[in-house]
């Protein structure tokens, strides 16, 4: 019986793109997934004989089709915030991180396409998975100054805070 090899699997550290968020761009994002979950719910509302009262259970089931779960935690250190989002299965390219001044939008998808060719009938399954997370920050962050960084199935995002001004700090003074 031939041995069986052993390989050592490392993960490559990657780098998803960062972006200033436009207001316009995250609104039409959040408005394209609602239509699609909108869609969804009708076709099992349709599916299920147009039988009222199940509402909200057809929305719920058409957002765990339609949006892939991510798991998020907010850290805040010494002179940042730092959040962390578990994304397995997802590369870099699959994933844009935009930033606004107290807010973070984690967005992305992948698309999963399996081919299984068994004598002349070939087996092609496709799925895809959307993440589309908010996250709200306590203070302003200097959005020039982010990081992300993905490695091993952990998104972590590094948001320096923004200095605080003159004004304010003269205002505290005073008060």
């Amino acid at each position: 019986m031939p041995e069986k090899s052993e390989t050592a699997v490392q993960t490559a550290t990657s780098r998803p793109p960062v972006k200033s968020a436009r207001i316009e761009g995250s609104l039409e994002r959040l408005e394209h997934l609602n239509d699609a979950i909108s869609r969804r719910a009708f076709e099992l509302y349709e599916k299920e004989g147009r039988v009222d009262g199940q509402h909200l259970r057809h929305w719920l089931e058409a957002e765990r089709e339609i949006l892939h779960p991510v798991h998020m935690k907010l850290e805040d250190a010494e002179g940042e915030f730092v959040v962390l989002a578990e994304l397995p299965g997802f590369t870099a390219s699959d994933i844009e991180v935009s930033v606004e001044p107290r807010r973070v939008i984690i967005s992305g998808k992948r698309v999963l396409k399996e081919e299984d060719k068994q004598g002349d009938a070939v087996y092609v399954e496709q799925r895809s998975d959307e993440i589309f997370r908010t996250i709200e920050l306590p203070a302003e962050v200097n959005v020039l100054k982010v990081t992300a960084m993905l490695k091993d199935g952990v998104l972590t995002v590094q948001l320096p805070k923004a200095a605080a001004t003159k004004a304010a700090l003269a205002d505290s003074k005073t008060a």
